[in-house]
This record gives structure tokens, C-alpha cells and sequence, in this order.
């Protein structure tokens, strides 16, 4: 057998091998004894004192309980005799000796375990055990090493966690030794990189809440060949690709529709004000502009070389753009790693190249980038959003524009966008390092098919999350997905429960759909973050309210009650029969003083940590079409008198977000709003001159609370810090 062969063969490590590590780690276990000869077997059952557990031991025989190798709850040594004969006659050869060990009584059981990630490298597991684990599959992971924090978080997660306090007759789980077991396995993880897998099932629980590892497997091998990764780029190096002096366009078009022609078009209408060179061999005139015919005719220097020609003619470029000094290449072309090995190759050769002439290519496969920051709109459509601080990176350029198209709809500002393609040379993970340092940037988010590197990914994520929010939606959760995103990127993604543990461990915001993206980016770009998780509601409606209650307890909010003095001051402002608590319904008043009124109080009521208003925004909707009503119905009230309406409500929606902004920066508490009704004026934010924060209504009270309750989880991650 060659050495590597012999380098990743699996081994099991015997019993003894596996009591001494893990009484090594703190992880404690149940007594028992090892006997090598059958005739040896009744006399260590007396010794444990029966009732007693007899199990078969091999380095072969790895699921014993399948085979029929462990015998429970044997009184006598007649019943252990039994037992001894029934193992034998399974087990053959591959048996080694028993084990026996006294039957601990105790009805939970619970699973612990390590495993090697081929994209994460060490993962903690934990979950409700026994001989239905992979049943109910209620398990919970973490990337080692674990903090007692960890630890404890992942107790809370499974599913069967009221398995944990006082139940049927039994005492509460001791919490702390089931935390040293998972930190034991850290620690092992990190001392013993050759175990590929450690599996304690089950973990049992005493009726006194001890907990001790009744039976376990210890494999070290096996471990996959390690992925040889690209190197990390420079933050700045990232950055000046957003930042290009100059641009040309290498394949450009006179042709309407050919990207040679899109990509143009865009950078030119986008504003930006550097010089654009268009580059092919024909030559002649592009959009009333000279076209070279080669990057060396171009007489200045060249911050960024976006490329659309086709893929087989890439590779000749890079000789030229070393010749020329082009540092930065923007990567349009498909017809690279996406489409298969053939393709990958090409890629590779490219990526190749590239590195040893010093040029950084973005893609391929993309998009395009753009920068509001300086009018850089270099994409595949005419998307411009405000300038902003919300930063977005897209696997998925045609996702990316959409909420591109979105975010300049609802007034979101965009910091940069980069749709990343293949990912060849740049990747997620380099994104994130850039973000890290940039002063502009507030909020990330991200959408995700699969990451290069996890191991880093999950680092950088986790030191730029204690700056900034990062919030994430996963593509290819499903198994239908996940092929879909192995051929849209050319890349392959890790399992989605151990990425989506990564993700919480380094204090990720998960979105579940493509518009969650933009409503969290405008909620942690444009609001405090909530100190805690009470919510108090004011609506014009009382329906709403409920439905908002509701949705508050399901996204684990708290709606709490008035207080005595808060309810004291609404009475000398609402009728009495308003609701006289949490949420509280305005009835319907039309006074526009009355909501801005209720709104201050809120906030500044310290029994809650944010407020979400329904309905207040909007009005003017309404009135709008009652106007129009009235016009019709009755001649006494012409178009002036309706139009002046219209402006007061209008003036009211303007001093109303001013309001609700200053509120904000004093008391330093989200508002969350929900507009009445939409129309084609209706945004998502709202700026107010001279403050950071902005006025933010949703179209739903699904999506506001769903912002409010994501914001809280943010904040528990910062403090858990």
C-alpha cells in the first residue's frame, strides 16, 4: 500500500484507546470493565454488580446495536451466560473481547460527536440520541473550537431541549457537564487533528441529571486530500478595482443588445467621469467615440479593463495587458468554469497567467461591478441606486441586479455591488476582508451559492460581524438547489445545516428570501439597534395590531404591557374606548398631532426597546382617492379645495419621518413602519437632511417585524461578544 493510501485509511481506536482520550478531556464516562475470554464475562458482572450491560467489542464490529451486539438490563449471570452466546454466534471472528458496564438507569438520552467538514474542518454535534438519532435527526452544530457561550447556545437549539429540565420524576439536566462534553471534544479537535470522527451515542442522563458517555467510536484517518486555496488579496487591492481612474471596454460594440455595447452605454449614462476607451480590432467609431484597436494603442493608463470577448480569447490578453500595465480586469465573459471541465481548465490556465503578469480578475462569469460612490455603474443594465453604505456581493449576477433595481426603487443606498461570478481569483471571503476596512461601509449583505475556502470564510465573516451586520441568503438549500448552483457557479457548496451553524457562530444574519436582503439592509443601515426584544405597537387599526402581536410572538418578541402612568397619558388624548394596552389602537383619529404624540411617549417609555407604527404613513392615499371621490359625488368642492387636503397630508408625512428621526437619535430606539397603502411615491426609506438615520416603512407587518426580530438577534450576537 502507497503512503497516502495509508495516510487516509480509516481506523477505529479500541476501547481502552477510547476511554483514556476522552477521561483525558473531561468527558465522563460510565464504569465498566473489558474481558477478553468469554468464560471471564460472569464473574466481571458480579464485580460491577448487576443489573448490567453487556456489549460484543471488535475493531470491526462499528454499530453493534444493529447487529444485536449489546445486550441491556441482564439481572443474573444466567441472563448474562445467554448473552455471552448470542455474541458469540454473531460476532465470530471479529470479536475481541466484552465489555461490560452496570445499567444506568435514566430515560434521555442525548448524541454528541466530532467530525472533520471537508469545507469547515472540525465540527462539534449535538442533539437528542439513542437509538432514534437518525430518525428524528435533532441535532445542532458548531465549527471548533467552541466557547462556553457556544456550548450553551447549542443545548438551547435542538428541538427536544425540554428534555433538558425536571421531567417525570427526573432532575433537571446538569447543563455544566453536558458543556464540559462539547468543550471536551473541542479541545480533543483541536490536540488531535488525525481523529476524523468521534461519536458518543448515546450520552446518557441519571434521574439525578449526571450525564456520562455509556458507549463511543474513535476514528482517526480518513481525513479528504486538503484543497489547496488561493492566496488572500490586499483589502486596498479589492478596493481599487471600485475606484478605476480610467475604464476601457475590451470587445466593444456598435451592436445594440451585445454586452460590448450594454456595458458601455451603462458607464457612459451612468455619470462616470473618468476617461472610457473602447477596445476592438476593427476599430472606427463607438457612440461618437474613437475605438482602438488594442489596449497598447491607448495613449493613458488604464485603471480597469472590463472584457466581454469570448472565453477561448481571454487568455491572449493578459500578455498584452502586462505590456500595458492593466492591473485590474473585469471578467464579463462566461464559458469558464460554470460549463464543466473543459471549461474549468481554461479557467485554471487563465487564473494561472493572470497571477504571474500581477492582474486581479474579477469573474468571470459576471454582471458587472458599480460604485455610486463615484457614478461607476459598469453593469449589464441601466441600474443606478443612490449612493449609500449598504454593500452587496451577489454569486448570482441577475439576483444581484434585481436588487440592484429594487434598492433604487425604495431609496436603499448602495455603497458597491459586484456580482462575483466564478469566483476565479477573487472570492467571498476576500469581499469580506475589503468590506472589513472600508469606512463607507455599514451593512453587507450577501447572496451565497457556495464559499471557496469555509474555514476562512467563517473567520473573516466573524471579525467583520463585530463591526458591521452581515446579512446572507443561501442559495441551493435544497438538494434541487444545490445541483442548480453546482452548474450556475462552477463550484460545489457544503452541507447547508453545517454552513448555516458557521453562519450563526460567527454572528451572520440569515435571510430565508431574496427581498429579506434589502429590508434587513434598510433596517441596519438606517436604525439603532434595538437594545432588547420589546416591542410596543401603535396602529390606526386594531386588526393590524393583532396580526402584529401575533407575529411578534412567533419571531420570539416580547409585546409587553402598559404601564399604569403610559396608559394615564394616552387616556387624556384618545377616546375611552381606545384599547387601553400593547398594541394600542388610535381608533382611527384623524388628528395628525395624536399619532406623533403616541409615537414620542413609546419611545420614550423605558418598557420597551422599539416601536412599530402602522398605518400613519399612507394616509395621504387615501385621502387622495376620497378626493377623487368627492369630485365625482359633489359639485360644492372643487379641485383646489382637494388638492390643499392633499398637501396637508403630504406636509404631515414630512414632518412626521423628520419627527420620528429625531426620536430616534435621542432615544436610541428603532422605529419600525408599515405604510398604509403603496403607490409609485412609496419608499422603503426615507432621508432626512443632516441625519444618518432615516424613516423606514415596510409594504407589510410581516416584513417589519421580521427586520425588528433580526436586529435583535445582531445584538445578541454583539453582546455575547
Amino acid at each position: 500500500m502507497h503512503q497516502d493510501s495509508e495516510k487516509y485509511k480509516k481506523t477505529a481506536l479500541s476501547n481502552n484507546e477510547v476511554k483514556g482520550l476522552l477521561e483525558k478531556f473531561d468527558i465522563a464516562l460510565v464504569p465498566e470493565l473489558f474481558v477478553h475470554q468469554r468464560m471471564e464475562v460472569v464473574a466481571a458482572a458480579r464485580k460491577i454488580g448487576f443489573p448490567v450491560v453487556l456489549k460484543g467489542m471488535g475493531a470491526n464490529l462499528l454499530h453493534k446495536t444493529d447487529r444485536g451486539l449489546v445486550h441491556l438490563n441482564l439481572l443474573d449471570s444466567q441472563a448474562v451466560e445467554n448473552a455471552v452466546r448470542s455474541i458469540v454466534a454473531e460476532a465470530s471472528n471479529d470479536l475481541d473481547g466484552f465489555l461490560i458496564q452496570p445499567q444506568i438507569k435514566g430515560r434521555r438520552e442525548f448524541v454528541a460527536g466530532l467530525f472533520q467538514d471537508r469545507q469547515f474542518g472540525p465540527v462539534i454535534m449535538f442533539g437528542v440520541g439513542g437509538v432514534f438519532t437518525e430518525a428524528f435527526a435533532d441535532v445542532v452544530f458548531r465549527l471548533a473550537p467552541l466557547s462556553e457561550i457556544d456550548a450553551a447556545e447549542m443545548l438551547e437549539e435542538i428541538q427536544g431541549n425540554a428534555l433538558l429540565g425536571n421531567i417525570r420524576g427526573e432532575k433537571a439536566v446538569r447543563r455544566d457537564e453536558l458543556i464540559q462534553t462539547l468543550l471536551g471534544l473541542s479541545r480533543i479537535a483541536e490536540a488531535h487533528p488525525e481523529i476524523s470522527e468521534i461519536d458518543i451515542n448515546p450520552l446518557l442522563v441519571t434521574p439525578e441529571g449526571r450525564v456520562v458517555a455509556v458507549d463511543a467510536l474513535v476514528v482517526t484517518g480518513g481525513r479528504p486530500v486538503e484543497t489547496e486555496f488561493l492566496p488572500p488579496l490586499a483589502p486596498d487591492a479589492i478596493g481599487s478595482l471600485f475606484y478605476p481612474k480610467s475604464v476601457a471596454i475590451v470587445g466593444a460594440s456598435a451592436q445594440i443588445g451585445k454586452w460590448g455595447h450594454t456595458l458601455m452605454a451603462n458607464t457612459i449614462s451612468g455619470g462616470y467621469e473618468g476617461p472610457i476607451y473602447p477596445v476592438n480590432p476593427k476599430g472606427g467609431t463607438i457612440a461618437g467615440r474613437k475605438v482602438f484597436r488594442s489596449v497598447a494603442e491607448i495613449p493613458g493608463k488604464i485603471g480597469l479593463a472590463a472584457v466581454t470577448i469570448p472565453a477561448d480569447k481571454v487568455l491572449d490578453l493578459i500578455p498584452e495587458f502586462r505590456k500595458k500595465g492593466i492591473r485590474n480586469m473585469l471578467l464579463i465573459t462566461s464559458g469558464f468554469g460554470e460549463i464543466g471541465m473543459r471549461g474549468k481548465d481554461l479557467e485554471d490556465q487563465l487564473v494561472k497567467a493572470a497571477q504571474e503578469a500581477n492582474v486581479l480578475v474579477l469573474g468571470p462569469n459576471t454582471m458587472g461591478i458599480c460604485n455610486p460612490h463615484n457614478k461607476l455603474y459598469c453593469t449589464g443594465s441601466p441600474v443606478m441606486p443612490l449612493p449609500g453604505s449598504t454593500a452587496m456581493v451577489a454569486q448570482s449576477g441577475n439576483m444581484g441586479i434585481q436588487l440592484l433595481a429594487f434598492a433604487e426603487q425604495q431609496g436603499i443606498g448602495i455603497r458597491a455591488f459586484c456580482g462575483s461570478g466564478n469566483e476565479a481569483m477573487m472570492t467571498i471571503e476576500d469581499y469580506l476582508d475589503g468590506f472589513e476596512v472600508d469606512t463607507l461601509t455599514r451593512t453587507v449583505i450577501l447572496y451565497v451559492e457556495s464559499v471557496k475556502n469555509g474555514r476562512r470564510f467563517f473567520n473573516s465573516a466573524r471579525r467583520v460581524g463585530k463591526k458591521k451586520p452581515i446579512v446572507l441568503l443561501k442559495g441551493g438549500r435544497s438538494a434541487a438547489g444545490n445541483r442548480a448552483a453546482a452548474s450556475h457557479t462552477g463550484a460545489m457548496t457544503s452541507d447547508i445545516k453545517i454552513f448555516e451553524a458557521a453562519c450563526r457562530q460567527a454572528g451572520i444574519v440569515m435571510a430565508q428570501k431574496p427581498m429579506d436582503l434589502l429590508d434587513l439592509a434598510a433596517a441596519f443601515s438606517s436604525l439603532p439597534l434595538p437594545d432588547g426584544k420589546r416591542a410596543a405597537i401603535v396602529t390606526l387599526g386594531g386588526g393590524w395590531g393583532v396580526v402584529t402581536a401575533d407575529l411578534c410572538a412567533e419571531y420570539d418578541l416580547e409585546v409587553p404591557e402598559l404601564s399604569s402612568k403610559l396608559i394615564a397619558k394616552m387616556d387624556r388624548m384618545l377616546p375611552a374606548y381606545w384599547s387601553r394596552s400593547n398594541p394600542i389602537d388610535l381608533v382611527g383619529d384623524r388628528d395628525p398631532s395624536i399619532p406623533i404624540t403616541a409615537i414620542e411617549e413609546l419611545v420614550k417609555w423605558d418598557g420597551c426597546d422599539a416601536v412599530i407604527n402602522l398605518g400613519i404613513m399612507g394616509r395621504r392615499i387615501m385621502v387622495k382617492r376620497f378626493g377623487q371621490s368627492v369630485l365625482k359625488s359633489d359639485p360644492q368642492y372643487d379641485q383646489d379645495f382637494i388638492d390643499q387636503l392633499n398637501q396637508q397630508f403630504l406636509k404631515f408625512e414630512k414632518e412626521y419621518i423628520e419627527h420620528i428621526v429625531k426620536l430616534m437619535e435621542k432615544f436610541k430606539k428603532p422605529i419600525f413602519g408599515v405604510s398604509l397603502l403603496p403607490d409609485e411615491k412609496n419608499q422603503t426609506l426615507y432621508r432626512v437632511a443632516g441625519s444618518k438615520l432615516k424613516g423606514v416603512f415596510y409594504p407589510t407587518p410581516e416584513r417589519a417585524v421580521k427586520s425588528f426580530a433580526k436586529m435583535v438577534e445582531y445584538n445578541r450576537f454583539l453582546k455575547k461578544l
